[in-house]
């Protein structure tokens, strides 16, 4: 996918605060990581899906193929865990220090 798509940037942005709140992609397995990126293609087929309904299309909403990704991602999300994971907390001297460097900390 061409990285400089609205696209690309909203799932960067989706990703980010996904694989955040499971306490930073660094930090997780490879079968995780594949199921953020499941996951958010989902969620963006499901979203795409309730704005052709939300525009007036309903001939391009199948609420069967709705129901069926709605429930698959409800089991991605089961998976990954629902509850936000707090990342290690950085010793006040490193945090010092990288602030210092220009680090993010």
């Amino acid at each position: 996918m061409d990285g400089r798509t609205a696209l690309a940037a909203e799932m960067r942005a989706r990703w980010q605060e996904l694989t955040d709140d499971l306490g930073g992609a660094d930090r997780m397995s490879y079968a995780k990581r594949s199921l953020c990126e499941r996951a958010l293609w989902l969620e963006h087929w499901i979203r795409e899906a309730e704005r052709a309904l939300a525009e007036g299309r309903p001939e391009d909403f199948d609420v069967s193929r709705w129901v069926y990704a709605s429930n698959s991602l409800q089991g991605i999300f089961a998976k990954l865990g629902l509850d936000r994971v707090a990342r290690d907390v950085t010793d006040l001297r490193e945090y010092m220090a990288k602030a210092k460097a220009g680090g993010d900390g």
